[in-house]
């Protein structure tokens, strides 16, 4: 099964999500998979001289080191240096790890919620996931953790810090953060918690007008993209919206077939992703069927520097079909694949197999996706209408020819309050509705 990589991700709770040099959790349970067509290379003779460099240094250490190392930790070892080496997605999953691997790709498992890499030697966060203790502690993406428990971060591997950063549901543990812009490191303390992540929400923001967001591509995404986009036609009085937004910030990626799944949803033909590599089952391509269950309505899609891997591939390829409008920053820039290998022993290999590519050819492998409009987040700020004179103010005034009440200066609704609504303190979301208002003002809709 192949498998997109959130960026060296960690679910942290006890996966790495999707590409990380330790463990990952996508989307889908993991499935025996037939061997790898291998090239003719794979037939070269062993190195001998290398091999006996290795056991000749296996001995050395058996022999010499300061404590006592069994053969077993001394291979298991050297295993993990080999893949760790290749590059930051592909590692070896012993079996408490490849266990963990199957369960997180449910969607549900325990931990902290936050997507992870390393960036010189410390922690970075990729991004949080929503509803989760490192979401509602105000973890950003972009953060430094350069410590776990007051221990330094800096010089540990994927692997320790994963360690580190587990416990038992509701202890509690403590990172300490740098942020761009914050002039002191700073403390955030967390309880592990089981992370229950729902991948799909909707709801209407303004009427006729739907938000969509994806907060990971789980095996269930794209079944649950086409309900949420009938159910908000329903809400919409059945009719048909006036434009959709597609959340995908922060979105760390999940597994391919949801990626396709929930493209599928809003393209009827065309080319949706393909896969390249040199294994012949590492060659795939994904096209759309005519169906559309977004009625073809106008579309922006969000994204940041958060949205990777399977973000990036429903990114892509609607920009490339000049389906949605992509609005926000950079994306993350993931775009290998992973495959998840079942070994002997319930352990487990997840090995970077291919790259992928847009309809268009275009790789995003350490590039990422620019978006059409730029729009970095910004904190908004209300202020209060100013009662200025109007003309139906003054005493004698001309009543409307066409019929119709009065509006003067002081004639606002005193009803209650109005309901806060998402897009109030999220300026991106709030560009991206006002952009849809104003197509769907030069449609005639």
């Amino acid at each position: 099964m192949l498998h997109f990589a959130r960026p060296t991700s960690l679910a942290l709770a006890i996966a790495l999500l999707i590409a990380a040099p330790a463990l990952q959790a996508s989307g889908k349970a993991v499935e025996k998979i037939p061997a790898p067509v291998l090239s003719s290379d794979a037939n070269a003779p062993l190195p001998l001289e290398e091999l006996r460099t290795f056991a000749e240094i296996m001995d050395r250490i058996k022999a010499a080191y300061v404590e006592p190392v069994d053969d077993k930790t001394l291979l298991e070892n050297a295993i993990k240096g080999m893949l760790s080496n290749l590059d930051p997605h592909s590692a070896y999953l012993d079996p408490a790890e490849f266990a963990e691997l199957q369960q997180s790709t449910s969607g549900e498992f325990g931990g902290l919620g936050i997507e992870v890499g390393q960036e010189e030697g410390f922690l970075k966060v990729i991004s949080p996931i929503d509803d989760t203790p490192a979401s509602k502690a105000g973890i950003q993406p972009g953060d430094l953790i350069i410590k776990i428990d007051g221990q330094p971060t800096k010089g540990l591997n994927m692997s320790e810090s994963v360690d580190k950063m587990r416990g038992k549901i509701g202890s509690k543990i403590v990172l300490t953060i740098v942020r761009e812009g914050t002039p002191q490191p700073f403390d955030v303390e967390l309880a592990r918690a089981i992370i229950k992540v729902k991948s799909v929400k909707s709801q209407l923001l303004d009427e006729h007008y739907g938000y969509l967001r994806i907060s990971q591509f789980q095996v269930n995404s794209g079944e649950e993209v086409g309900k949420a986009l009938a159910l908000l036609k329903k809400q919409n009085d059945g009719k048909k919206l006036r434009g959709i937004i597609l959340d995908l910030r922060n979105n760390p990626g999940g597994v391919l077939q949801a990626a396709v799944e929930v493209t599928d949803h809003f393209l009827t033909k065309g080319l949706i992703v393909y896969t390249k590599g040199r294994i012949a089952n590492s060659e795939l391509r994904f096209s759309a069927d005519p169906s559309d269950a977004s009625d073809a309505v106008p579309l922006v899609v969000l994204i940041n520097g958060g949205s990777a891997s399977a973000s990036e591939i429903v990114a892509g390829a609607l920009q490339d079909h000049k389906r949605g409008v992509l609005m926000g920053t950079d994306s993350f820039g993931k775009g290998s694949v992973q495959t998840v290998l079942p070994l002997n022993n319930e352990r487990g290999l997840k090995l970077t197999t291919a790259l992928y590519y847009t309809p268009n050819g275009r790789s995003i492998q350490a590039q990422g996706i620019v978006p059409d409009i730029v729009v970095r987040q910004a904190k908004i700020t209300s202020e209060q209408d100013s009662e200025n004179f109007k003309e139906a103010d003054l005493a004698g005034h001309l009543g409307n020819g066409n019929g119709g009440a009065d509006k003067p200066s002081n004639g606002k609704s005193k009803g209650p309050a109005p309901l806060p609504r998402p897009q109030d303190d999220d300026f991106q979301l709030s560009q991206a509705l006002s952009l849809l208002k104003g197509l769907s003002v030069t449609r005639g809709d």
